[in-house]
């Protein structure tokens, strides 16, 4: 099936419309053992999904009852099947036709990978392939899998063959044909402001020292307020210094980010500090959150230290 975003249009209600058509109800996750299946479970389960493993195809429609999929909450669920048994295929069949019966809509991703490059996961894992009998080589056990899955991976809705894919491919590939959100919303980017007089962040991916602009501090009229109030935020901001540096801040972002999209990082953490954390790490904290929202972020904002601040009160 070809994937519905290679050719999104551009208006917003259209890419809505294309992004609700490719997001199921329920994705059936299987295929060759040692191609990729946990991994694209940790995929489905960051983007939201009921995700149950090794589950017996006759039992999805009652799990998608249970956990209320068609009660109209946009909840999806994605489940991986053992597929080898030849019977299984059949029921396979009834169960995709007993989810549509019942206004499910369903998929079913089958992930690939050729003989030799199982055979060499499996060598170098030292894991015994789970079909192979007593004394049967590895190169004879994935074989016997392909021909019993073959009818399956026919069935399938999408292929995808992780022989020479990385896993941040493989998770950008999934993201891209069964989620509603863009792969920017998809990673959660925290932005917080705090004082290194209150001690470093350890938990920061990405960590800014903002001490060289201008320090408001020093007007008695703005010591006792903080970078969410206007007047400091303006001075903050007006500043030449400030304008030089946040050109080139956000052209670093906007290297660094697709980036970190593109490696399929779930979970971003950028700390920007000064001196308290009061009010050139807060202004520029907020501008930063305004400028990746823009992008197409998902942005948490906070400011770590405010709350430790001598600040004016109504």
């Amino acid at each position: 099936m070809p994937d519905a975003t290679q050719n999104a249009p551009a208006a917003t209600d259209m890419r809505s419309a294309a992004a609700a058509d490719r997001v199921p109800d329920v994705v059936i996750i299987t295929g060759m053992s040692g191609s990729g299946r946990t991994q694209a479970m940790h995929v489905f389960e960051d983007m939201g999904y009921y995700c149950i493993d090794n589950l017996p195809p006759r039992l999805v429609l009652d799990l998608a009852e249970l956990v209320g999929i068609n009660s109209g909450i946009g909840r999806h669920l994605a489940v991986t099947c053992d597929l080898r048994s030849q019977g299984l295929f059949d029921e396979m069949n009834d169960t995709i036709t007993q989810l549509e019966e019942h206004e499910l809509s369903v998929k079913l991703l089958f992930l690939d990978c050729s003989d030799e490059v199982l055979m060499r996961r499996y060598k170098e894992t030292r894991r015994r392939h789970p079909i192979a009998s007593p004394g049967e080589s590895i190169e004879s056990a994935v074989r016997r899998e392909r021909k019993q899955l073959r009818a399956v991976r026919d069935r399938a809705d999408l292929v995808i063959d992780t022989s020479h894919m990385r896993t941040a491919a493989l998770c950008s590939r999934i993201r891209r044909s069964f989620s509603e959100l863009t792969e920017q919303q998809l990673m959660d980017v925290s932005v917080y402001s705090f004082g290194f007089k209150h001690g470093m962040p350890t938990e920061a991916d990405l960590m800014i020292d903002v001490r060289f602009l201008p320090n408001p501090f020093y007007d008695p009229e703005m010591r006792p307020l903080t970078g969410n109030d206007e007047k400091v935020a303006s001075y903050v901001l007006g500043n030449e210094v400030t304008g030089k540096f946040l050109q080139a801040w956000r052209q670093l972002l906007d290297v660094v980010m697709p980036g970190y999209v593109a490696e399929g990082k779930s979970q971003l953490s950028i700390a920007i500090g000064c001196t308290g954390g009061q009010h050139r790490s807060v202004t520029i904290a907020n501008d930063t959150a305004s400028y990746l929202k823009k992008q197409g972020y998902h942005v948490i904002l906070s400011h770590r230290d405010l709350r430790l601040a001598n600040v004016a009160t109504v």
